[in-house]
């Protein structure tokens, strides 16, 4: 993968990311995950995004060069991760949502105890488990050769992607900026956001 290709337009890099590897290698092993699904945000453009009403220290590396990652916690119980991508000081990612393990199964395996293989990954939280993601990587060079956190080109899809409405947004919800890997077994369901009812 190179820092150019993930400069372009949001939109027009989350498809590219279907098939790449993402690779973590810590004191445990190496785990590796072939993206099947992800997201768009498309900064001051996407009320969805983290950085729509601009830069704070929780998004800062959204606003830096492409190809770093953003790492976030979110309900208290989970990091999600992201892809910065377009030119410096244009604040878009792309989530990673989803994920088939073809490196490192059985370290993925106690990491994340389900009955499945596909399941490993399958999901944004799950997906950064599996990795061994949290925000110890927040804003590390994806492309640095030296990196123990890699984003790497894969097999690639060759296909034409599916493409639906973004999960649990309260904002922008109907936006179809969700790109999956048509019938792949990982690809998470689809859960649309549900207001919480006042009591």
């Amino acid at each position: 993968m190179r820092r150019k290709q993930l400069a372009g337009p949001v939109l027009d890099v989350a498809p590219l990311l279907l098939g790449a590897v993402f690779r973590h290698t810590t004191a445990e092993g190496t785990v590796a995950v072939r993206i099947t699904e992800v997201e768009a945000y498309d900064g001051p453009n996407d009320p969805g995004s983290h950085a729509y009403r601009g830069e704070t220290p929780r998004n800062a590396v959204m606003f830096g060069p492409p190809g770093h990652l953003y790492v976030y916690f979110t309900y208290g119980m989970h990091f999600c991760m992201n892809v910065v991508t377009g030119p410096a000081g244009t604040p878009s990612a792309v989530l990673l949502r989803a994920g088939e393990v073809i490196e490192g199964v059985e370290l993925a395996r106690t990491r994340r105890a389900v009955a499945k293989d596909r399941d490993l990954a399958r999901g944004p939280a799950r997906l950064c488990v599996a990795l061994g993601i949290n925000r110890e990587q927040n804003a590390v060079d994806l492309l640095a050769r030296d990196s123990p956190v890699r984003l790497l080109d894969g097999p690639g899809f060759a296909g034409t992607p599916s493409a639906g409405p973004r999960v649990g947004l309260r904002e922008a919800p109907d936006w179809p900026w969700r790109f999956w890997i048509p019938d792949d077994p990982t690809v998470s369901p689809y859960r649309p956001h549900v207001p919480k009812r006042r009591t």
